[in-house]
């Protein structure tokens, strides 16, 4: 993909596959809606979770989006890179979550509810700094494997 289809696939994505470097060194794998904002990933979490404590230990991260079910449908994007855990700025985490939930609504604004805000103190962002980014598109091979 280009810079910019990828972009646009990150975009419209909604489940990035995360890894991080769990306590005993294995990858610990998980799915998480995220957001783009000003170009980067954003996702939120509680404080507490262990992908957190992972990333406060090590911040190498490495983020999948694919699409596609036909081989010759399939795509993706890979970034790896640095994760930075941002805790206590409610503002972001509410920002992170509105971007989420604009997704869900079809690009209606959202506002934050009483639920979220709770939530919220009790959460941290994750932000993706790449490092890497590679990407695939089946769809442009024209049927020649």
């Amino acid at each position: 993909m280009t810079e910019e289809e990828q972009g646009e696939f990150l975009e419209a994505g909604w489940t990035l596959q995360v890894a991080s470097v769990g306590p005993e060194g294995w990858p610990h794998l998980v799915a998480m809606w995220y957001a783009v904002i000003d170009g980067a990933i954003h996702f939120t979490t509680f404080a507490k979770a262990q992908k957190v404590l992972n990333l406060r230990r090590d911040p190498k991260v490495s983020c999948m989006l694919e699409a596609g079910e036909e081989y010759q449908e399939l795509r993706g994007l890979v970034i790896e890179g640095e994760a930075e855990v941002v805790e206590g700025d409610t503002d972001l985490v509410l920002q992170v979550m509105a971007g989420i939930e604009r997704k869900r609504s079809g690009g209606e604004p959202v506002m934050p509810n009483d639920v979220q805000r709770k939530q919220a103190s009790k959460r941290a962002v994750v932000r993706v700094k790449p490092t890497n980014v590679y990407s695939w598109d089946h769809r442009k091979l024209g049927g020649v494997y």
